[in-house]
């Protein structure tokens, strides 16, 4: 399987243009965080474009990721891929145990607040977004409301990182593809 693959089954399958940017952000996050900790670039990345390539169309926890595991399995996407994007719902009953899988759940609710953050800001860039700005917006309710602030930190309590490195980790990470996120 290839990133051009991966990209298929996106842009097929979603059609929301701020969803898909969701899945390039969380790609960039995961390539990113695969080379620090010496793993699979492509694999991570291709993991950060699907996991949620079927919310646009199954939103309900009911279907959300279990419809898009039923897609990647009957196309032959292996096992450790499925697995890595069903943990990333808490609700699926898939634990998270490797890198690969508490990865994604550290980057997935933080690019998605990260990307609100920088919409907001005076010159929409993600490059000058900084962790005391993440904060305090992380202290306004009303702010992203949709976004869980208890995964964000707890996603990186589980990948073993403080939260205040691996933010600005993240922000760096989306900082190198501002271009193709619009920030």
């Amino acid at each position: 399987m290839t990133r051009e693959d991966a990209l298929q089954l996106l842009h097929t399958h979603t059609e929301s243009e701020s969803l898909r940017k969701h899945a390039y952000a969380v790609e960039a996050a995961m390539r990113a965080y695969a080379e620090k900790f010496g793993d699979d670039v492509e694999e991570w990345g291709m993991v950060g474009l699907l996991h949620d390539f079927d919310y646009e169309k199954h939103p309900s926890e009911e279907e959300h990721p279990f419809v898009g595991n039923r897609i990647l399995e009957e196309a032959g996407w292996p096992v450790h891929i499925r697995r890595a994007i069903m943990s990333h719902a808490d609700y699926t009953g898939v634990t998270r145990e490797s890198r690969m899988e508490k990865t994604l759940f550290a980057v997935d609710e933080l690019c998605g607040f990260l990307m609100a953050v920088a919409y907001v800001r005076p010159d929409r860039s993600m490059a000058s977004v900084q962790y005391k700005s993440v904060k305090k917006k992380m202290k306004d309710k009303g702010f992203a409301r949709a976004v869980s602030r208890e995964d964000m930190t707890r996603g990186a309590e589980e990948l073993g990182i403080p939260f205040e490195e691996h933010v600005p980790f993240v922000i760096d990470a989306l900082a190198g593809e501002a271009d193709r996120l619009g920030v």
